[in-house]
C-alpha cells in the first residue's frame, strides 16, 4: 500500500478521497489554488500545497504544477477524483515517466474510451449493441446532413472527447443541423480543446442506465447492479438511485454481464462506469464508458455496503481486485445533488454561506466540503453537497430524502433543494416512472399549474 497519495482535486471528491485514503493507513497531500485556501480539503489532509491562482488551466488542470507538487511532498501516487483531469491520458503518462503511480486506468484505456466514437467501434468487437451512427468523425456539414439522412432524425451531435452535457445537440430535422453542428462544433472545442464530432439517433423515450464496473486490468472484472440516471437537465443529472425501478431481475442480469464482459475483453483497470440509453421494450444501447469515479459512486456503495475508493486506491497499489466477482446488494438508495444555483433561472449562485445545517440520521450520508463560513468560488462547479438516503424500499428512501432536504438549510447563497424537493414529490417519480423526458414533462407541468 502507498504512504502518501496527492489529490489532484477538491471540494467533497478530494474530502471523500481523504476519508478512504486515513482508512487505509495512507497520509494525503491536497493541492489546491488561491481561492480555496481556507476549503476543507486542505484543513483536512495531512499536507497541503498551493499550485496556482482560481482559474482552473492555471492550477487543478495544470499538469506541470501538479506533477511538481507530488515531487515536492514525495507522493507516491496521485488520484485524481472526477473533473479536472480525471479522464486525461498524459496524466498517467506523465506519472509513469516519474515513477508516481496514477490511481486510475491506464493512458491508453483513457484514449481508447475517451473518444466517444472510437469506443462505439471497440464495443461493437465487444459484442455489444450500440445506437445506429456515424462510423466515423464527421468532419463537415454536409457530411453531417448525409450522415442524418441516412441515420433518420433525430439524431444528436455529439463531442468526441466529450462527456457532461458539453458539446451534445438535438436535431429534429435538416434545416437544423448546419446551426447546430458549428453551436456543438464550437462547445466541444471550448470545453475539450478539439471540434470533433461524431452523430448517433436520437431516443425520444429511453431510460439512462449505467453499470458500474471495476478491474485489475488482467481480464478481473467486478460488475455492479445498475444505476438509474434518467433525471436530466440538459444532460446534467440531478437525482440517481440504485437499482432503477424500471429494471426486473432478469434484465439487471443481462445488462450487468454485458458491461462486465466489454470490460474484461478491454482488461479494463480501476473504476469505471458503463452507460447505457435503454428503450421502453428493453434494448440496450452501449452509449459510452467513463475512466473514473463517477458523482454518483455513493448510491452502489450504498446498496452494496462497499468502499470503491479504497478498492481504486487497492488496485492502482497492487493490481489486485479484492472485490468478489459475485456482488449481491440490498435496499435502495437515492442521490440529490445540491448545487449552488437559483432553482428558477438556473443560474450560479456564488458566496458566502452564512449559516449551514446538514441532515443525519440513519441511512442518511452527505458528502460535502461546504461549513459555514466558505465562500464558494466563481470558478469551479456548482455543486456543493450530495445527499445520499438509504432503506429497504425505494418508498422509503424517497421518503428519508424528502425529510432530509427539508431538514437542510443553507443560509447566504441560493440552492436547488427546493426543485429536489418537488422533483421527489411528483406523482411520476414516486411511481419511477419516468425517462429521460422527465424534466421536460415536469417543467411543462409546472408551467400549466
Amino acid at each position: 500500500m502507498f504512504s502518501k497519495i496527492l489529490i489532484a482535486n477538491r471540494g467533497e471528491i478530494a474530502l471523500r478521497i481523504i476519508r478512504s485514503a486515513r482508512e487505509l493507513g495512507v497520509k494525503t497531500v491536497a493541492v489546491y489554488s488561491e481561492p480555496d485556501k481556507n476549503s476543507l480539503h486542505t484543513l483536512l489532509a495531512d499536507e497541503k500545497i498551493c499550485i496556482g491562482p482560481g482559474r482552473p488551466s492555471d492550477s487543478y488542470l495544470n499538469i506541470p504544477v501538479i506533477m511538481a507538487a507530488a515531487e515536492v511532498t514525495k507522493a507516491e501516487a496521485i488520484h485524481p477524483g472526477y473533473g479536472f483531469l480525471a479522464e486525461n491520458p498524459r496524466l498517467p503518462e506523465i506519472c509513469g515517466s516519474a515513477g508516481i503511480t496514477f490511481i486510475g486506468p491506464s493512458a491508453h484505456i483513457m484514449r481508447l474510451l475517451g473518444d466517444k466514437n472510437r469506443a462505439r467501434q471497440e464495443m461493437i468487437k465487444a459484442k455489444l449493441q450500440v445506437i445506429p451512427g456515424s462510423d466515423k468523425i464527421i468532419t463537415d456539414i454536409d457530411e453531417a446532413k448525409a450522415t442524418a439522412k441516412k441515420i433518420g432524425f433525430p439524431v444528436i451531435l455529439k463531442a468526441s472527447a466529450g462527456g457532461g452535457g458539453k458539446g451534445m445537440r438535438i436535431v429534429r430535422a435538416a434545416s437544423q443541423i448546419e446551426e447546430q453542428f458549428s453551436i456543438a462544433q464550437a462547445e466541444a472545442q471550448a470545453a475539450f480543446g478539439v471540434p470533433s464530432l461524431y452523430m448517433e439517433r436520437f431516443l425520444e423515450v429511453a431510460r439512462h442506465i449505467e453499470v458500474q464496473v471495476a478491474g485489475d486490468g488482467k481480464g478481473n472484472v467486478a460488475a455492479f447492479g445498475e444505476r438509474e440516471c434518467s433525471v436530466q437537465r440538459k444532460h446534467q443529472k440531478l437525482i440517481e438511485e440504485a437499482p432503477s425501478p424500471f429494471i426486473d431481475e432478469k434484465f439487471r442480469k443481462k445488462i450487468i454481464k454485458a458491461a462486465k464482459d466489454a470490460a474484461t475483453f478491454i482488461k479494463y483497470q480501476s473504476l469505471g462506469t458503463f452507460e447505457f440509453l435503454v428503450d421502453e421494450n428493453k434494448n440496450f444501447y452501449f452509449m459510452e464508458a467513463n475512466t473514473r469515479v463517477q458523482v454518483e459512486h455513493p448510491v452502489t456503495e450504498m446498496i452494496y455496503n462497499v468502499d470503491l475508493i479504497k478498492e481504486q486506491i487497492i488496485i492502482a497499489a497492487d493490481n489486485e481486485l479484492s472485490l468478489s466477482q459475485n456482488l449481491e446488494s440490498s435496499g435502495h438508495s437515492i442521490e440529490c445533488r445540491i448545487n449552488a444555483e437559483d432553482p428558477e433561472t438556473f443560474i450560479p449562485s456564488p458566496g458566502k454561506i452564512d449559516f449551514l445545517v446538514l441532515p443525519g440520521g440513519q441511512g442518511i450520508r452527505v458528502d460535502t466540503a461546504a461549513y459555514t463560513g466558505w465562500r464558494i468560488p466563481p470558478e469551479y462547479d456548482s455543486l456543493i453537497a450530495k445527499i445520499i438516503t438509504y432503506a429497504p424500499t425505494r418508498e422509503q428512501a424517497a421518503q428519508k430524502m424528502l425529510v432530509a432536504l427539508e431538514m437542510t438549510t443553507i443560509v447566504g447563497i441560493k440552492t436547488n433543494i427546493s426543485l429536489q424537493i418537488k422533483i421527489l414529490s411528483d406523482s411520476d417519480f414516486k411511481k419511477g416512472d419516468y425517462d429521460i423526458r422527465f424534466m421536460d414533462k415536469f417543467f411543462t407541468k409546472k408551467q400549466v399549474s
